[in-house]
């Protein structure tokens, strides 16, 4: 695609700021919120301090700072909390006897899934990545890229659908559409530093209605027109202006874990490793996707260089840093995938500003608070576009496939299907999610239907 700020440029450092906001915004929401899902899920030890979402928006800082440096700054990719390890971060809560057990669970696991990284990484280091190419090609790796948007629609719409305050539906479905035709207009029409910005301004744009219409139904006392839940403003001054206001310090996951390794035994890393060493495979199928979707958009194979074994490192080890701050193993963002695609800008200076910007944020109360307050019916009609850029890509990449032929035609059906309808296989603790059971189905197709010759004209 035609890029307005290439990898390897670096745009002037006031446009640099926007667009860093503009990637945070993009990964905040679902960062933020994986640490709210653990601490409602009802796994939690009783009494166990909460997961804190402003560390985890910190491990996910340092988490894309460390795979920047091994990718040797040419994946202009964000790291954020993995919603795939939701199942294994519950299980390293139940099955630990205290809550600091469980929060040093959090770190072993994620270093036990970053290993898995570790040792892909020196096997494609010493055999190529040859073999990652013939597995998984562009008729396997396009529908697979699809399904990844595709998947992610259905959490679009019901944030789309959704207000915060309890307000109507139909009220929250206009400030998610308005929010989304402001991107639209801003990236179709305007000028270049909008068109480099467009969520920041249509993210704005939802947010000032939002607020209109939460003010009126606050005035006339109509609770259908409250949209906006102003709570996490509100408690920023709830025991009047102090430091902490401002400024506050997060709770770090390393901090409670300093004290469960007494209580941490054979039996329970072994837990540890049956939920967390099965997901971490799956993730990489999901790594190889998102690597080949971001390749096709800068037109630069990220499996070639700076490699495979570079980026699968780049993403362990960033997983476990991630942890190591947040609880969160991290992983590779499509949302951050789409705004490169949307913006055209894919400029790494972008990246760093941003995973720096994640860790001084993690310590500003008002800006984290600002981001909670933001209406899930806003960030809904961003993500229609993010997500739906998601989809395009992959359809992008079937373009060169020649589905005249049958092989290539049952490949591509079989990922979709399989994708589309949900097919997800669970194992104990261990779940194959729909988008790796349709990869994998996609490759086995793809193997055993690789014996039939391609038509050719005489």
């Amino acid at each position: 695609m035609q890029l307005i700020y290439k990898v390897e440029d670096r745009p002037k450092f006031p446009q640099i700021l926007v667009f860093a906001l503009q990637q945070l915004l993009a990964i905040m929401a679902a960062t933020l919120v994986v640490p709210v899902i653990i601490n409602n899920g009802g796994s939690m030890p009783e009494g166990a301090p909460a997961m804190s979402s402003a560390a985890a928006l910190l491990g996910a800082g340092v988490g894309t700072l460390v795979y920047l440096l091994f990718t040797k700054f040419r994946s202009p990719v964000f790291l954020g909390s993995s919603f795939a390890f939701l199942g294994s971060m519950a299980a390293a809560f139940a099955g630990a006897v205290s809550a600091a057990a469980g929060y040093l669970g959090l770190i072993i696991g994620a270093v036990l899934a970053g290993l898995v990284y570790v040792v892909i990484a020196i096997v494609v280091k010493l055999v190529g990545v040859g073999w990652v190419n013939k597995l998984m090609p562009s008729v396997v790796i396009g529908p697979t890229v699809t399904i990844i948007g595709l998947s992610l629609a259905g959490n679009a719409i019901g944030d789309l659908q959704t207000a915060p305050a309890g307000g109507d539906s139909k009220i929250a479905i206009v400030c998610g559409l308005v929010t989304l035709a402001v991107t639209m207009l801003c990236s179709t029409f305007g000028k270049k530093m909008v068109r480099l910005a467009p969520f920041i301004i249509g993210i704005l744009a939802g947010y000032v209605v939002a607020t209109i219409f939460t003010i009126i139904g606050d005035a006339a006392g109509i609770d259908a027109l409250k949209v906006i839940d102003f709570t996490p403003l509100k408690n920023l001054v709830a025991d009047g202006v102090t430091l902490n206001t401002f400024i506050t310090v997060p709770e770090f996951t390393f901090v409670t874990a300093l004290k469960g390794f007494k209580d941490i035994d054979g039996t329970y890393i072994a837990t540890l490793a049956a939920a967390y060493v099965p997901v971490a495979f799956v993730v990489f199928a999901e790594h190889i996707a998102d690597h080949k979707n971001i390749s096709s958009i800068i037109e630069k194979d990220l499996l070639e260089e700076p490699g495979l074994h570079r980026t699968l490192l780049g993403d362990g080890v960033g997983s476990m840093a991630g942890a190591f701050f947040g609880g969160c193993p991290n992983t590779t963002y499509g949302e951050s995938v789409g705004c490169v695609a949307i913006t055209g800008n894919a400029s790494v200076m972008t990246i760093v500003v941003a995973a720096v910007g994640a860790i001084l944020i993690s310590f500003l109360a008002p800006f984290v608070a600002f981001v909670n307050s933001i209406p899930s019916c806003v960030m809904g009609g961003v993500c229609m576009a993010l997500y739906g850029f998601i989809a395009v890509s992959g359809l992008k990449m079937i373009q060169k496939v020649d589905l005249e032929q049958n092989k290539n035609l049952f490949v591509v059906s079989v990922i979709l299907i399989a994708g589309i309808g949900g097919l997800a296989l669970t194992f104990g603790k261990v779940t194959i999610t729909s988008i790796a059971c349709a990869l994998i189905l996609g490759i086995l197709t793809n193997v055993m239907l690789s014996g039939k010759k391609e038509k050719t004209e005489e």
